[in-house]
């Protein structure tokens, strides 16, 4: 029998990590996937990178499913309870973003909600993403929670952990309305994953592939995207809808651009729409 050189207790700062994994065991997901042209997202974010713009392609994500789950409230949901199941539906569309950062010198998943999407432009998301990537997780407040975890002792911190997040009236504003995971930076091309939303998204790398555009098979960037939803909330069928409608927006990304109530000083989408015909 071969014996472990160590064993050691589990790293404190993963002790947010436990908690989450133990509260979303009720989940009932299914997983679907889907392959998303990513042309004009390119040919914007180089337009933008043109004009000293950066833009990351998470950001993207978070746009086109924040008009997704603005069309569908249904999904923008979250459910509580076994025997007298209830059921929130929430007029704002909070983003839960996924993070790999250090605390502690361990590299551990941060997450960072980013709400009232459905009001915000690409800028906006980015300026938000860019608040989280770049501050310090050791001080900035909005960890403030996952820190204090880490200093409880069980049973303490599993308590907290579902004091914090079961109620319905708070869910969305600490968990968010849907999920986004990205792990596009990597060799990655797709994965599923729970959020503990309703809806999470999963996001590949970005990769050159053969296409069909207007009869002619062409290369083109191309992303593998999975959705994983809670069957408890809503049906496949819904689900579907809800993927089909973030692809078209990051497929048509022109068009879900000038959606935003502020895309136009935001000077991008005649660029962008050059730039994706020279793709095409």
């Amino acid at each position: 029998m071969t014996q472990p050189s160590a064993v050691t207790a589990m790293a404190r700062e993963r002790r947010h990590t436990l908690a989450f994994l133990d509260e979303i065991r009720p989940f009932a997901p299914v997983f679907l996937d889907t392959e998303v042209d990513m042309g004009e997202v390119v040919a914007h974010r180089g337009a933008a990178r043109a004009l000293g713009r950066r833009y990351s392609v998470v950001s993207y994500i978070l746009l086109a499913a924040a008009r997704a789950l603005r069309d569908h409230p249904e999904a923008n949901a979250a459910v509580r309870g076994r025997r007298r199941p209830r059921i929130a539906r929430y007029a704002a569309v909070n983003g839960k973003l996924a993070l790999d950062r250090k605390v502690g010198g361990r590299r551990v998943v941060l997450s960072a909600v980013l709400p009232d999407l459905q009001r915000a432009d690409l800028a906006e998301i980015q300026r938000r993403v860019e608040h989280f990537r770049d501050g310090d997780p050791a001080t900035m407040p909005e960890f403030a929670g996952a820190r204090l975890l880490h200093r409880l002792p069980w049973p303490l911190r599993p308590l907290l952990f579902r004091l914090g997040v079961r109620p319905l009236r708070r869910r969305a504003a600490v968990f968010g309305t849907f999920a986004v995971s990205s792990l596009g930076h990597g060799v990655v091309d797709g994965f599923h994953s729970v959020g503990g939303t309703t809806v999470t998204l999963g996001v590949g790398r970005i990769a050159d592939r053969p296409v069909v555009r207007d009869g002619r098979v062409v290369v083109a960037p191309v992303m593998r995207l999975s959705l994983a939803f809670d069957h408890r909330v809503i049906d496949g069928a819904e689900a579907a809808d809800v993927l089909a409608d973030v692809k078209r927006h990051l497929e048509r990304f022109a068009e879900t651009a000038a959606d935003g109530a502020s895309a136009g000083a935001d000077g991008l989408v005649a660029e962008a729409s050059a730039a994706a015909d020279t793709v095409r």
